[in-house]
């Protein structure tokens, strides 16, 4: 039988933790005295977490979740209810980037971006959520992006998907207030992390595949963007403290939108920043 560890701490599940945001989110966790249950879908990725964590001199604990799969993602949530007995925080960050025009997107470019992206949030907040409710209290964060705002082009599948999480966590979060659980959502603009580099990389070795008119629009994309991360992009630490103060704040936001750039970004469609004025309305007519 697992060892039931002390109930005395609160515990965070986050998803996507083997780099950037997710892996500097456990580790802050971890150091303001939370129980932290990381997961990643290939927990032989796990040696960058295990060595930030051994230098930051915390504890967590690794373990399997693959947000593509509902059964690995029930699985992880029944794992940590029966060791430590409550899951006080869900953290949603595991992500999938893509950059192609619609035209260049194929339909399983299409299903593995909003796979991860949206339905990967959905299952594991719709599997998490049941404890809490019976709890009443909780926090539910999902990162998604000023993408899920603005839409940009070449990237239609991604603010698709992200799209679908801000639409689903703003219906979601008054019915989750009126059970005692608070819905928030942070949203970067530019991050400098190995996901993005990686994601910007092997978007810039497909561009010889991109044909008229589009090559030389994605070229140009490609290479004003380039200065946009270089001079406004966060770090993934960054994005790491704003999920904590929404987990640690006595009454959060429902939107973080994570610096003053990506708000200039957002700025011709949202014209109240914190997005608490729509929940409240909401959350007022189901009392």
């Amino acid at each position: 039988m697992a060892k039931v560890e002390t109930k005395d701490k609160p515990t965070v599940l986050i998803t996507g933790t083997s780099t950037g945001v997710g892996l500097y989110t456990a580790i802050r966790f971890a150091k303001a005295g939370y129980e932290v249950v990381a997961t990643m879908r290939d927990t032989t990725k796990k040696k960058a977490l295990k060595e930030a964590a051994k230098a930051a001199g915390v504890k967590l604990r690794v373990d399997r979740l693959d947000v593509q799969s509902r059964s690995s993602i029930e699985g992880c949530v029944k794992r940590t209810l029966k060791r430590y007995g409550r899951i006080d925080v869900l953290v949603n960050n595991a992500g999938a980037g893509f950059l192609g025009s619609l035209e260049q997107t194929s339909d399983a470019d299409l299903k593995r971006t909003m796979g991860v992206n949206f339905f990967g949030v959905w299952n594991t907040t719709k599997a998490v959520f049941p404890h809490m409710r019976e709890r009443g209290t909780g926090r539910i964060i999902s990162v998604t992006s000023v993408g899920g705002l603005i839409g940009q082009p070449f990237n239609e599948a991604y603010c698709a998907a992200k799209f679908a999480v801000e639409g689903m966590m703003e219906g979601f979060a008054p019915l989750a207030r009126r059970m005692g659980v608070a819905v928030s959502l942070i949203e970067p603009g530019p991050i400098n992390t190995e996901f993005v580099a990686n994601v910007r990389a092997v978007s810039a070795a497909g561009l010889a595949n991109f044909q008229p008119p589009y090559d030389a629009m994605i070229a140009k994309y490609m290479g004003s963007s380039e200065g946009v991360f270089a001079q406004f992009g966060q770090t993934g630490d960054d994005i790491a403290g704003i999920i904590l103060e929404a987990a640690q704040a006595e009454q959060p936001h429902f939107r973080y939108i994570t610096s003053d750039f990506a708000k200039q970004i957002v700025k011709p469609k949202v014209a109240e920043y914190t997005g608490d004025a729509v929940v409240d309305a909401f959350a007022a007519r189901l009392q």
